[in-house]
């Protein structure tokens, strides 16, 4: 298994990196992650367990490893963290669903049916 807290550290210091070779993306980048948290419509908990469900949807470990350390840091517990899991794993299921019936209408397009 990966070592989610080294990793951690090193993907960090890669993007510390980036913003110092590109400031403006980081900036942009930073300005559009704290963009719910002006608003406040949801706590820092619900934001950081929808992120984890869209870090896996996405197939991002950095993702995963940071969301999941401020998840914990917000008072998610496991189970909750599970419950996110569940609706990720649902919506690629809903996902590959949809793609299978345009696949379908591909084939109906493609053999003239």
């Amino acid at each position: 298994m990966l070592d989610w807290l080294e990793y951690r550290k090193e993907l960090l210091g890669r993007i510390g990196e980036i913003g110092k070779l590109s400031p403006d993306t980081l900036r942009g980048y930073q300005t559009l992650s704290a963009a719910g948290s002006k608003t406040n419509h949801l706590d820092a908990k619900t934001r950081e367990l929808i992120s984890l469900a869209v870090a896996v949807t996405t197939r991002c470990d950095g993702c995963i490893t940071v969301h999941t350390g401020e998840a914990l840091k917000h008072g998610a517990t496991r189970e909750e963290i599970a419950e996110a899991l569940g609706v990720a794993v649902a919506m690629n299921a809903g996902a590959a669903m949809v793609y299978s019936a345009r696949v379908l209408d591909a084939v109906a397009a493609h053999s003239g049916a």
